[in-house]
């Protein structure tokens, strides 16, 4: 019983045992699903690992030492009991990938140093209880995605839905007071019509011409009005990418 109250002791040769080569050659410290409790202070002798996985335990705090891991790119902190982040987590200039999701983090002990991470690219903030997300992330101008999703949030402030580079925003099940502002906080991807997976200069003659024939095909289709007395009614056969539908956009965001 007591052992299960202080959690599993983690020593210098297993943290070491647990360092693996991630797919870009980095070193990668994994320790999830342990069941720690108390952040092992053992593990900043391995502090130059480019990335540290304590997700899935049941830790309650990370102290100030985490800023010893100056090499870090990818930290994941996620399924734990954290309530609070320390300010040092700053200090990490090299992270682009933070994973704080399904903890306990209140919006209140969100340290204002997290806007110090210029080249984060990947922060997940979903499954707390956040009742506002700071105005001063807006300042983290390479984030691509970020995870704001089953909080306590009422609204999203215009410094984080406009960031430069993001692409994908999760907001969903928060209570937002308008419901459609809700789908749009959850899905702001930016949708395209055409896209080009290979470029002409890639493609022999013949390929190339067979493409601008069809592309020619497309547009003349897209200029042609069909007549409303004339057009035909299919009721039953209303499926997504059917051509009986008038607005393909309703069935992408369905």
């Amino acid at each position: 019983k007591t052992k299960g109250q202080k959690g599993k002791k983690i020593t210098l040769k297993i943290a070491k045992n647990s360092i693996r080569i991630s797919f870009d050659g980095g070193r990668r410290l994994d320790l999830s699903k342990m069941g720690i409790t108390t952040f092992p202070k053992c593990i900043l002798k391995l502090a130059d690992v480019d990335e540290l996985d304590l997700s899935r335990n049941m830790l309650k705090k990370i102290p100030s030492s985490i800023q010893k891991f100056q090499k870090l790119r990818w930290l994941d902190l996620h399924s734990n009991q954290l309530e609070e982040l320390p300010e040092a987590i700053g200090m990490l200039q090299n992270l682009f990938y933070l994973n704080i999701c399904n903890n306990k983090l209140t919006t209140k002990n969100l340290p204002e140093e997290l806007n110090l991470l210029k080249n984060l690219r990947i922060l997940n903030l979903g499954l707390n209880c956040l009742d506002s997300i700071p105005t001063s992330l807006g300042a983290l101008k390479e984030l691509k995605e970020i995870g704001l999703f089953d909080n306590a949030l009422t609204t999203i402030p215009n410094s984080v839905k406009k960031l430069p580079k993001l692409k994908k925003l999760n907001a969903k099940r928060n209570p937002f007071p308008d419901s459609t502002k809700q789908e749009e906080h959850a899905d702001s991807i930016k949708r395209i019509e055409t896209l080009y997976l290979v470029q002409e200069k890639d493609l022999c003659c013949s390929c190339l011409k067979m493409c601008q024939d069809e592309r020619d095909k497309l547009n003349k289709l897209k200029n042609v009005t069909p007549s409303p007395s004339k057009k035909p009614s299919f009721p039953l056969l209303l499926t997504p990418n059917s051509s009986a539908k008038d607005n393909q956009e309703e069935w992408r965001l369905r």
